[in-house]
């Protein structure tokens, strides 16, 4: 039986300490009416607080832009009853002993798969949401600078309601990740650029204006990926100098823990550096950058989550690899998603050594707020 300890130690920075080393990942849920969360929302989260998740990032909550949602369900964190909603939210998972942020998000010029739902004009950088797909006008000065704004207030709003942290989503191809990818970003003005520093620069004014909005001491994550909805296989840096590029200027302009998503997180990021079993994409970007970075990707599961939305389930797998990589401090903390869907007890069974009482991952759990 693998010895998790590893996974329970304490986790301290300078402005976030957590009992333990696992984090819920966002993981969007539709299932707000309104954009209001209610109390099924927050049991939802309480019941993963309770069972000793380390820190909770609620699913996707949209900022206040006028097409910053994708579908319909989404939860706003922006406007009184939905932000009554989410203190709810806290409250609970406080209550519960638990630590949270809200994950801060613009879906940008990604199309809804719901065909009744109906939005405003899109934002998108340039106005396409890949090669050939288009998707609106590209984003004027005064949109781009009101939607910094309202990642500002998204921000200071977090704070006011007690929440410990908050997450920017920078990535799998919304609005933020829009402007780092060159498909996506043709822009000729000062958000656009040849080199993935230049397009850094809309991500980093975002980051500044949260970090005005709440203060030196407020800690502020961001979830980066490579890969994006539109292509599984796009790359922003393609070694190491490239994505401290991208990634350093954001660390510099506020942001104290790095999120990266793969869809796999035992693969090596740059294996012509270092070999198949070199660093993942967390622990590449910890080098690169110094910060303490979270990694996440199919743990403890043996298929990626992309099958889950063709409703494929997926089988329970070991947890060796994660804690090798753990003890050897290649990343500092591990998000966990599917298999903390499925089962709210996930975190205290693996601490337990209950991996007899884990169940494999039914899609139908992605339908429900179990």
């Amino acid at each position: 039986m693998t010895d998790t300890a590893v996974l329970f130690e304490p986790f301290c920075s300078p402005k976030l300490a957590l009992s333990n080393r696992i984090v819920m990942a966002p993981m969007t849920r539709n299932m707000a009416p309104g954009g209001i969360p209610a109390r099924p929302n927050a049991e939802y989260y309480r019941r993963r607080a309770a069972h000793g998740v380390g820190l909770i990032l609620s699913e996707g909550t949209v900022v206040s832009r006028p097409a910053s949602r994708n579908l319909p369900a989404i939860p706003f964190f922006h406007g009184e009853a939905p932000l009554g909603g989410w203190g709810g939210v806290i409250e609970a998972v406080h209550g519960a002993g638990g630590k949270m942020g809200p994950q801060l998000w613009h879906t940008g010029g990604t199309p809804s798969s719901d065909p009744t739902f109906e939005r405003p004009p899109l934002d998108s950088p340039s106005g396409i949401n890949g090669p050939g797909d288009p998707a609106g006008e590209p984003m004027s000065e005064e949109a781009i600078a009101d939607t910094i704004s309202s990642f500002a207030r998204a921000a200071q709003d977090a704070k006011a309601l007690g929440f410990d942290t908050l997450e920017i989503h920078g990535a799998h191809g919304y609005l933020i990740d829009q402007f780092f990818w060159p498909a996506t970003n043709l822009r000729q003005d000062r958000w656009g650029g040849a080199t993935i520093a230049e397009r850094s620069r809309f991500a980093a004014e975002v980051v500044a204006a949260m970090r005005a909005a709440v203060g030196p001491d407020y800690p502020i994550l961001l979830r980066v990926s490579q890969w994006k909805q539109q292509d599984y296989t796009a790359r922003l840096a393609t070694g190491p100098r490239e994505m401290e590029q991208w990634l350093a200027p954001l660390v510099e302009a506020g942001v104290d823990i790095l999120h990266c998503s793969q869809r796999r997180f035992w693969e090596a990021e740059f294996p012509e550096i270092d070999g198949a079993q070199g660093l993942n994409f967390a622990g590449w970007a910890k080098k690169v950058t110094g910060a303490p970075t979270i990694s996440v990707g199919s743990v403890g599961l043996s298929s990626d989550f992309i099958s889950s939305f063709a409703g494929s389930g997926a089988e329970v797998s070991g947890l060796d690899g994660l804690v090798a990589r753990m003890e050897r401090g290649e990343f500092d903390l591990i998000a966990v998603g599917r298999a903390l869907l499925s089962d709210s007890m996930w975190a205290q069974k693996v601490r337990e050594g209950r991996g007899e009482d884990i169940g494999d991952f039914d899609p139908a759990a992605m339908a429900v707020l179990a």
